[in-house]
């Protein structure tokens, strides 16, 4: 496999490999990153792709309000968007996770068991970018918001899960990702219409409705 990395790639990957050794030191003699130490599992729970689908799904299935249908069809959208994407480049370049990574992760199956890049700061960098630019919340809640999706990406290299450019690059993802979802945006009418055709057994009145 080495052999097939060009010896400008393989001296990027290696700097990378030094750089994030040195962060993860320094991080963990830094008194403010080290309370994320007991917060570390829970940021990754957070950001996992199938908690967020599981509770995107019953969020979509039980709160059933028209004035949400737009932000649940999209994000689903979202979602499923950054799983493939993210999938498919993990595939391709196949990069090996930290060698102090433990293999303990939720749901490590496939491709996921690759580095590059960072589902989680991919996902975490979506749905800011979501909150953020096409479905704003309210400004109080934004600081909270770029918070989390901070912690997300700072925990997934001193997880040792990562190396920094894993990170960087699920980032630029997470952006890229919003910026397509920002084009192929349904508009209200589209996804009340969507949802639906989706769910017309629970609804009343729908034409399987019994």
């Amino acid at each position: 496999m080495s052999e097939r990395v060009p010896p400008l790639l393989r001296k990027i990957l290696n700097a990378d490999i030094k750089i994030t050794k040195k962060f993860v030191v320094l991080a963990n003699n830094f008194l403010p990153l080290k309370s994320l130490r007991v917060h570390y599992k829970a940021l990754e729970i957070s950001c996992h792709g199938i908690p967020w689908f599981a509770f995107w799904i019953a969020f979509t299935w039980f709160f059933n309000n028209t004035s949400l249908v737009q932000l649940q069809v999209n994000m689903l959208i979202g979602l499923f968007l950054d799983i493939v994407l993210i999938a498919l480049t993990k595939a391709f370049f196949r990069r090996r996770r930290p060698t102090s990574n433990k293999d303990d992760a939720l749901g490590q199956i496939g491709p996921d068991v690759f580095s590059f890049p960072s589902g989680h700061a991919s996902r975490a960098a979506m749905v800011a970018f979501v909150f953020i630019n096409l479905y704003p919340l309210p400004i109080f809640c934004i600081p909270p918001l770029l918070a989390w999706t901070t912690s997300i990406c700072i925990s997934r290299v001193l997880m040792l899960r990562h190396h920094l450019l894993d990170v960087a690059a699920g980032v630029l993802l997470g952006i890229l990702e919003g910026v397509i979802l920002s084009i192929i945006w349904l508009e209200q009418s589209t996804a009340v219409s969507l949802m639906s055709y989706i769910s017309d057994e629970k609804l009343d009145g729908g034409e399987f409705h019994v």
